[in-house]
């Protein structure tokens, strides 16, 4: 299953399934599908999104041959999408890729 994010001020962000679960119970999100988030609710979970990442030790390991994929290089794009939805005060919606 793959998961688009959406938002009026930035381009969406699909990603697979196991990891948008993941991204939202790190934000505070049950995962469920579909789902969104409210304007006011945009920077709370934004903040424990970028604490997840300041937190996680696989981000400074991660070598050339490496194939394990760290939380921040998966978190980035959304980590993107919320900043410009905050910035522009847009909703955040999700739901499966094609609806």
């Amino acid at each position: 299953m793959l998961v688009t994010f959406t938002c009026k001020a930035h381009a969406d962000v699909t990603m697979f399934g196991d990891v948008a679960k993941k991204l939202l119970a790190i934000m505070g999100h049950s995962g469920t599908i579909p789902g969104a988030i409210r304007p006011d609710d945009i920077p709370e979970a934004l903040e424990k999104l970028r604490q997840a990442v300041a937190d996680d030790p696989e981000a400074d390991d991660a070598g050339d041959d490496d194939r394990k994929v760290s939380l921040s290089r998966r978190a980035w794009p959304l980590i993107e999408l919320l900043t410009a939805a905050e910035r522009d005060g847009s909703l955040v919606m999700w739901d499966r890729y094609g609806g």
